[in-house]
């Protein structure tokens, strides 16, 4: 049997921080791990202290609660950055980002 392809997904020191914030507030390894888009694996990994001992993400910094699907927090971060255009009065600059983000969502990954 051979091994699927490599999401190409991988935790990052700053995501380690949400990871314990999560499992502080009670949500499933599952919904962890889909959020960042890693195996479970990962983030048992981080919860053993392989990534470190870090502070937990206070809940305002925190995802929603339950299955996002990277996908949707990729189009969630994109209108953050679209509100940050509109913040500063850029109207095209948000519009260009949130087009670009939907091209995104609705592309097809492997």
């Amino acid at each position: 049997m051979t091994r699927s392809k490599s999401s190409g997904y991988a935790l990052k020191s700053a995501d380690i921080r949400i990871v314990f914030g999560m499992q502080a507030r009670g949500d499933r390894d599952h919904d962890i791990a889909a959020w960042f888009g890693v195996n479970q694996g990962r983030v048992a990994e981080a919860k053993d202290g392989k990534f470190g001992a870090l502070a937990a993400a206070p809940n305002n910094e925190l995802p929603p609660k339950g299955p996002p699907g990277v996908k949707g927090r990729r189009l969630r971060d994109s209108v953050g950055v679209a509100l940050g255009y509109f913040a500063k009065g850029n109207a095209q600059g948000a519009r260009e980002c949130l087009e670009k983000a939907i091209a995104n969502y609705d592309a097809n990954e492997a």
